[in-house]
């Protein structure tokens, strides 16, 4: 640094320092012009990587026309956005709206037990005095806390005016995924000489890892929850379960930060045994716990190794990225936050290993 300024004059500093202060200022402007599309492209490029096999296995198909595979799966994803997902979403809309208009009239409703309780032999009338008794308890206390939860459902209106941004994001973010899939190897390239500037000898293999973790989560965990939300919305809806959508979307959450939707489940399971009739119930039960069971059957054929992302760390990329990006940052925050979880341990480990034992 001395010898830099003892080479320098002082209009030489001056004007260095004014070079990068306008470098600076170029930098923050454009970061502020592009941050509105910061989750759109970075969910672009989720599903650019999640869906690559695909494209190419389709490209191959189509005799090595990427363009036309490009515009076969744009078409299908919309189709997937614009019909059950916001089916699924609007459903949940309504469901939190009832919340908060409950909410706001200082009240909540709940359910009491359905009247065919009593029909049950033996344990059929205990049980529904039982059930009466505890929702007329369960409303006296919910009297006394609803005035100090009000504010929540200012919280939650936010969160349903976002719902029509957020579906609008989804659907830009599909578009543009469409334009990334036939330039993924120039985008793979640009990232690879991005990276041999940073960690040039482990570029390579923090490319592979990265591209592995994207798909792990996105497939394995993203993908998987959102099969499940959707298959449990649609059971939720033939069984008549009031709020159906926002259940279907806590079965989402839950799946994602890896709890299961077991919690979800097995009460709507045995709700639907007190309501509905033996053949009915049996059938909805049995479809029901299929999709109970849907993640364990289908994370090990989609998720090419384990998980060895910490569900800590998925739980807060949820919670992170709904509060910073919306609907869109619940799925691109724990992808975001394992890749570079995924990045820091291999760092970590290669900086601990020997150096003569490095490839």
């Amino acid at each position: 640094m001395k010898t830099l300024r003892q080479r320098l004059t002082g209009e030489d500093m001056i004007q260095l320092v004014i070079r990068l202060g306008l470098l600076a200022l170029l930098v923050v402007w454009t970061f502020v012009v592009i941050r509105p599309f910061v989750p759109i492209l970075a969910w672009a490029i989720v599903l650019a990587v999640a869906f690559n096999p695909v494209f190419s296995w389709l490209a191959k198909l189509l005799g090595g026309s990427p363009k036309l595979a490009a515009l076969i799966l744009t078409v299908i994803n919309l189709a997937i956005v614009i019909g059950p997902a916001t089916w699924l979403g609007l459903s949940a809309v309504d469901g939190i709206k009832d919340i908060a208009g409950q909410l706001n009239a200082g009240e909540l409703v709940v359910p009491s037990p359905p009247q065919a309780i009593k029909s049950w032999p033996l344990v059929g009338p205990q049980l529904h005095a039982l059930w009466d008794e505890a929702s007329i308890n369960i409303r006296s206390v919910l009297r006394e806390i609803v005035p100090y939860l009000k504010p929540l459902a200012t919280t939650m209106l936010g969160f349903v005016g976002d719902a029509g941004l957020g579906t609008l994001m989804f659907l830009l973010s599909v578009v543009v995924a469409g334009f990334i899939f036939p330039h993924g190897s120039q985008l793979v390239a640009a990232i690879r000489g991005f990276l041999a500037r940073i960690v040039p000898e482990q570029s390579e293999h923090f490319l592979k890892l990265a591209g592995a973790t994207i798909r792990a989560v996105s497939q394995g965990v993203i993908g998987v929850a959102v099969i499940q939300a959707l298959l449990a919305g649609i059971g939720f809806k033939l069984a008549g379960i009031p709020s159906a959508g926002l259940l279907a979307f806590a079965v989402l959450l839950l799946s994602i930060v890896q709890i299961g939707a077991t919690v979800i489940l097995l009460p709507v399971i045995v709700w639907i045994w007190f309501d509905k009739d033996i053949p009915i119930a049996l059938l909805l039960s049995v479809f029901l716990g299929i999709v109970s069971v849907l993640d364990n059957i289908l994370k090990p054929l989609v998720m090419g190794r384990g998980l060895t992302t910490p569900t800590l760390v998925i739980l807060i990329g949820v919670i992170g990225g709904t509060l910073a990006h919306g609907i869109v940052g619940l799925f691109v925050g724990p992808i975001i936050l394992s890749v570079a979880w995924e990045l820091a341990v291999a760092w970590i480990r290669i900086d601990r290993a020997d150096p003569a034992a490095l490839p």
